[in-house]
């Protein structure tokens, strides 16, 4: 290792103080902390530390928390800090051009996907409902545009079958880490070498939405069924069954027909459902004011819902 670097980090959640905790036990300075400011949570609606900031004080790191980065007075706190490189995790704030150039060595970002295949927003989600078979991590040197800076280092994993949103993003939050110190330390030492991305290869992830987890039956089967994977834990797919809305967690394609929408078979396997090419079979959902259940425990009470013949999606009060 060559001389340490003195580091700003700037992230919010959990991801992001993953990296951060990484950062703190490799000999790099972390000489301040950006985190978004404290936002209502709970049914008290009081003021919480973001996991970034709360991880920062544990370790008695200065920590900052402006509201915008677009102001003078942002820009000359930052450049006091006198720092080498800013490292930016799931930060929440846009960056201007002013802040990007203000360390010596600029700024880098942790990507949750293999640039340019995702960039923007929901990169997780969507590789997961595109139906890639790997992701992965990228760290880039920042510019001014989404996700489009050089790439420095790319670590990759596998998506697996059943992979859901939950399940990659712990995944890439073990991934990340590793990753950005490697980079970093293989920054420090003068080794690395910037790739630019081809932006001809480049989809923009853009953020999932309660509207889209709304099934809509005459997708394919095999669409359904990543809808199903990369919405859940948030906003988890939903659908008309019986008297209310229903959550459908979980879901595999079979290889039957019918019209879409329409309830093939019913039992303790599961619910078969046509859509517009093949079916699901539903086996894992949560009623309204209920937790999620295995199929076999919703049928005990609700059966009727589901009766062969029923479609749904459609309100059949």
């Amino acid at each position: 290792m060559t001389q340490p670097l003195r580091i700003i980090f700037a992230g919010t959640p959990d991801f992001a103080a993953r990296h951060l905790q990484a950062l703190i036990q490799s000999e790099h300075q972390i000489v301040g902390v950006y985190s978004q400011p404290d936002r209502p949570a709970g049914r008290g609606k009081k003021l919480k530390a973001s996991e970034v900031k709360a991880l920062a004080l544990e370790h008695n790191l200065p920590v900052f928390q402006p509201q915008s980065l677009k102001n003078d007075d942002a820009l000359v706190e930052l450049k006091n800090l006198n720092a080498d490189i800013m490292i930016v995790v799931a930060y929440g704030l846009i960056l201007p051009k002013a802040i990007l150039e203000a360390p010596r060595l600029g700024c880098l970002n942790v990507h949750g996907s293999i640039l340019p295949r995702w960039r923007g927003a929901a990169p997780i989600q969507r590789a997961i409902w595109a139906g890639d078979e790997q992701t992965g991590v990228t760290i880039m040197q920042m510019d001014e545009g989404l996700d489009t800076g050089d790439m420095l280092h790319i670590s990759r994993c596998a998506i697996n079958a059943d992979e859901t949103s939950a399940s990659l993003y712990t995944k890439l939050a073990e991934l990340g880490p590793d990753a950005l110190i490697e980079t970093v330390n293989k920054l420090a030492k003068g080794e690395l070498k910037a790739e630019p991305q081809n932006d001809e290869q480049a989809n923009y992830a853009k953020k999932l939405s309660k509207d889209e987890a709304n099934i809509d039956w005459s997708m394919d089967a095999a669409q359904i069924e990543r809808n199903i994977r990369s919405f859940n834990p948030w906003p988890v797919c939903f659908t008309q069954m019986g008297e209310q809305t229903v959550k459908i967690y979980q879901a595999q394609v079979v290889d039957q027909t019918g019209s879409a929408g329409q309830v093939l078979s019913s039992d303790k396997t599961g619910v078969v459902v046509a859509c517009g090419k093949h079916a699901i079979c539903i086996t894992q959902l949560q009623p309204q004011g209920k937790k999620p259940m295995a199929i076999s425990d919703f049928l005990n009470g609700r059966s009727d819902w589901v009766t062969p013949g029923t479609v749904l999606g459609e309100n059949n009060e």
